[in-house]
């Protein structure tokens, strides 16, 4: 079936549906990675976007439920140049197009990614809307792109009750993990390293963190404008004023700088892909990341005394990190935890499980 795809300058671009035939209003976001699709699919990070892969051919190996990052997909839409029709490989339990249609998502494959791309680079992330069919009204589509707006996002990706995850071998620690959109692989790389994780839901009290008997906490990525998040920014000022040990990251990473003075601000078609340029000014070496952020930390507004910029983006110099003057406590904007995407940068769990030890022995 026929689907076009409506940008908000009034573009449009033609091609043919795939997924869920329907109609999807969303924010539309680029992602430059070449595999890893089911899990930016599955990234809470993604609610209220329509995803545009840049590489051309998506869907060639599949899907299968160990590459999920949450329990179900969060991206509203999914645009490609050309949808593969078969998933080779070992693993696969399906093809895409029956995982976007048993999951209600709408998309549209033989559209130019490449022009559109360039557009969202040059022009900025913007609202668009996918339609199937041919009866439809570029005014009235327009209008109805133009009052979209990406909210409650937070709320709707996180848990409703706490989870705990064991730890994989012997126990060294145990985590309270708030939940913001969490990806399943956060968990794991914490598990993996001895430490039992309780998952808890956004708008958890931090009173009830400090009262668990933690030795750290950790801030999770998600999606959505950070400064959307008033009372969670309220309860993560209090854990930042306890004695905790703290690692956040991606959205955690905003929530943090705001609720210690610092501010954000949105870019024009943010990162998202597994080949970003990050420099460890400490380190003074440069890692490969994963990303996946329309916001950033707005660099003159870091107290120096409250925290120092730790690591930037090597293509355009944004923040990707601040360390804190307040013992134990460090932030960074990529993923560490990949999935999909490098894994270079692991080696901030180790930190983090360093981080509680030494508060622990102290």
């Amino acid at each position: 079936m026929r689907a076009s795809l409506i940008l908000e300058n009034g573009a449009v671009f033609l091609g043919q549906s795939i997924g869920e035939v329907g109609k999807r209003v969303c924010e539309l976001v680029f992602n430059t990675s070449m595999t890893g699709y089911q899990e930016i699919l599955t990234d809470p990070s993604y609610a209220g976007q329509g995803v545009v892969m840049s590489y051309p051919l998506i869907g060639n190996y599949g899907v299968n439920h160990l590459d999920n990052e949450s329990s179900r997909p969060w991206a509203e839409a999914l645009i490609v140049r050309r949808l593969s029709p078969i998933g080779s490989n070992f693993r696969c339990e399906g093809t895409l197009d029956e995982y976007l249609k048993q999951y209600h998502i709408v998309g549209v494959q033989g559209v130019d990614t490449r022009a559109l791309t360039r557009i969202l680079r040059s022009q900025g992330t913007m609202n668009g809307m996918i339609t199937c069919g041919s009866d439809f009204s570029i005014q009235e589509a327009l209008e109805e792109i133009r009052a979209f707006r990406v909210e409650g996002t937070v709320e709707r990706v996180t848990r409703r009750e706490a989870e705990r995850f064991p730890a994989e071998g012997e126990q060294r620690f145990q985590v309270a993990l708030m939940d913001f959109g969490v990806k399943q692989n956060m968990i794991d790389c914490l598990t993996r390293r001895g430490c039992a994780v309780t998952v808890y839901p956004a708008h958890t009290a931090a009173e009830e963190i400090l009262r668990g008997g933690f030795d750290g906490v950790m801030l999770s990525n998600g999606p959505g404008d950070p400064a959307d998040n008033v009372e969670i920014i309220a309860q993560v000022k209090k854990l930042y004023d306890s004695d905790l040990p703290i690692f956040a990251v991606c959205l955690g990473h905003q929530l943090l700088a705001l609720a210690t003075g610092a501010k954000t601000h949105k870019m024009p078609f943010g990162h998202r892909g597994g080949n970003h340029p990050v420099k460890d000014l400490a380190a003074g070496r440069c890692f490969i990341t994963s990303q996946n952020h329309g916001y950033v930390v707005t660099p003159e507004t870091v107290d120096p005394a409250v925290a120092e910029i730790s690591h930037v983006n090597v293509n355009d110099g944004t923040v990707e990190g601040l360390r804190y003057k307040r013992p134990n406590c460090f932030t960074v904007q990529f993923h560490p935890e990949a999935a999909p995407g490098p894994m270079d940068t692991e080696y901030l769990f180790d930190r983090f499980l360093d981080s509680m030890g030494g508060a622990r022995h102290a």
